[in-house]
């Protein structure tokens, strides 16, 4: 049995593709995304709006919602949701750089850059939520591996 493997790309559905488009490009390109690599494509034949952030380790995307489901309220727990996304950063200053970043773009702070030792004791995180409600973490666990 080889390696595990990678994930090729995350897709996110969100309310208004419109709305958080902007907030979306601030993340991705905090994370480290080329925004000259974005691309936005209507798929007709699914009546779906994409926006798809691509680099040679993942591709990471949002999608519109079904018209019927616009304006349901998100909620992790809910069965097939997605509880939270977490990206690693490589230290923890660059935890702190995404967390001035997300600040500015009006994430929802729910958890300032911290250690939780609940993790583990360098589990240094940060949590916020995307304008919809959604929630993301930045974490540098030195002793993760």
């Amino acid at each position: 049995m080889g390696l595990p493997m990678k994930i090729d790309h995350l897709q996110v559905t969100v309310k208004d593709i419109n709305e958080v488009e902007s907030f979306y490009d601030g993340l991705m390109e905090a994370l480290g995304f080329d925004l000259n690599k974005k691309i936005k494509v209507y798929l007709e034949e699914m009546d779906m709006d994409v926006i798809e952030y691509l680099d040679k380790s993942y591709d990471f995307g949002i999608c519109s919602a079904l018209k019927q489901y616009e304006e349901e309220t998100i909620h992790r727990r809910k069965p097939g949701a997605v509880h939270h996304i977490a990206f690693r950063a490589s230290s923890r200053n660059e935890v702190d750089r995404i967390y001035k970043t997300v600040l500015e773009l009006g994430a929802k702070i729910l958890d300032e850059p911290q250690i939780f030792p609940q993790h583990g004791p360098n589990y240094y995180a940060l949590f916020f939520n995307d304008p919809d409600g959604i929630k993301y973490e930045i974490v540098n666990n030195d002793d993760h591996f």
